[in-house]
């Protein structure tokens, strides 16, 4: 295979990135409508739309680890199609309920309960399915292609969103998702999926231990894990109590406060078109470990902002913030692809989305130590969280590794490590 061809990829690839720009673009509109349509249609209130964005996440612990299971007991294609197909018949409801004026707050989390639940399947299938897609060597630059497609919906889709739901009204806006989500599913159908031997049937629990069991004693797995887990529990520690951080101490207006955080979008993107040259300058356990580090420096230059309160310092943290979690998300994906036997990727793609569940322990430690302290002792501890997780990755023989791992297969490999 030349240079060109390993670099280029192959149709059926680009196919599933188009899908995932729209299915990505689908949920990022819809979830920054909801709760805009909560408070201006619904009329409620911070108590009830706080009850609404948990009925939004809630399903990313609740149902990833069964998605993992069906996503390696059946077509991870047609779990895609299903999930989004999901997705669309929500969305499509919560649009037929503002048009005939029936919705309600409780319809509205849940059918956007149902949509997110789409979600998570397709977000636990789509990095098991990239590997039946795509040559070894041609993983990262898919990866990248993946990522690029995310944080561009999540760059534009909240503002997107706010501003259909402003201009044109709410239905709108959910009939413009629900047409993204149905232009996803006919993507998704055009896709050809190389067949799998038939998995084994046996207790779910029992599969959901081989697949724990998997990334947890694996020496490059484990503590990819614990760094994510560590991660995401600093970064929405950080995030808590930011706004009124800035508001109060930087002295920034709400369009400061919006442009500032637009840099993590920023910082993601370019992150995203950067990676595929900086893992083949790189050693590919180098990129693992700059993840980690750089979200290390980001916290340091945030808590930098105690001493001095300039908002250029504040926007530099948040644009390390975005670069250096996407090139950890790509490498690291890459990695679990590239040592996972094919008949486990669903479940551990599914173990790996389980570490969100530190986001919301994360945000309620910003309460717990913001209301008992300062904002400025959250950034501190945010910085001494970010410096915990940096260390756990430093330490393991994942940053050592050379070049990415050759590709594993079922059978033995699956006890390895």
């Amino acid at each position: 295979m030349s240079a060109a061809d390993a670099t280029r990829l192959p149709p059926t690839f680009n196919r599933l990135a188009w899908s995932n720009l729209a299915a990505q673009s689908a949920e990022q509109v819809a979830l920054a409508a909801a709760p805009i349509v909560a408070v201006l249609l619904l009329g409620v209130g911070e108590g009830q739309t706080g009850l609404l964005q948990t009925a939004l996440t809630l399903p990313f612990i609740l149902f990833a680890i069964p998605a993992g299971l069906l996503a390696d007991r059946i077509s991870r294609r047609r779990l895609m199609a299903g999930s989004e197909a999901l997705r669309a018949a929500a969305l499509g409801g919560i649009l037929l309920l503002i048009w005939l004026g029936w919705m309600t707050l409780p319809l509205l989390a849940l059918l956007g309960f149902v949509a997110v639940c789409g979600t998570v399947a397709y977000s636990v299938a789509a990095p098991a399915l990239v590997p039946s897609l795509v040559n070894p060597e041609q993983l990262p630059a898919a990866n990248a292609r993946i990522e690029l497609a995310r944080t561009v919906a999540f760059a534009s889709g909240p503002a997107l969103g706010g501003v259909l739901v402003g201009w044109v009204g709410a239905a709108p806006a959910f009939g413009f998702a629900t047409a993204l989500s149905v232009i996803a599913v006919v993507l998704l159908s055009g896709i050809y999926e190389p067949a799998r031997a038939p998995a084994p049937r046996r207790h779910p629990l029992q599969e959901i231990k081989e697949g724990a069991d998997f990334v947890l004693h694996h020496k490059l797995l484990r503590p990819v894990f614990i760094t994510q887990f560590i991660f995401n529990t600093a970064s929405f520690l950080l995030l808590a109590v930011f706004v009124p951080y800035a508001v109060r101490h930087l002295g920034l207006s709400a369009t400061g406060v919006g442009t500032t955080l637009a840099m993590y979008g920023v910082g993601m993107v370019v992150g995203a078109l950067l990676a595929t040259r900086v893992m083949k300058r790189l050693a590919f356990g180098t990129v693992i470990g700059l993840g980690p580090v750089t979200g290390f420096v980001a916290a340091t230059v945030m808590a930098l902002t105690t001493i001095f309160p300039s908002p250029l310092l504040a926007g530099l943290s948040f644009f390390l913030l975005g670069v250096g979690p996407i090139l950890w998300v790509i490498s690291t994906t890459t990695l679990r692809q590239s040592v996972t036997p094919p008949s486990l990727l669903g479940r551990v793609s599914a173990i790996n989305i389980m570490s969100y569940g530190a986001r919301p322990l994360g945000s309620a430690l910003g309460a717990i130590v913001g209301g008992l302290y300062s904002a400025e002792a959250c950034l501190y501890l945010a910085a001494a969280i970010f410096a915990a997780q940096a260390l756990v990755i430093l330490m393991s023989p994942a940053v050592s590794l050379t070049r990415q791992p050759d590709m594993v297969g079922d059978g033995p490999a699956l006890r390895a490590c």
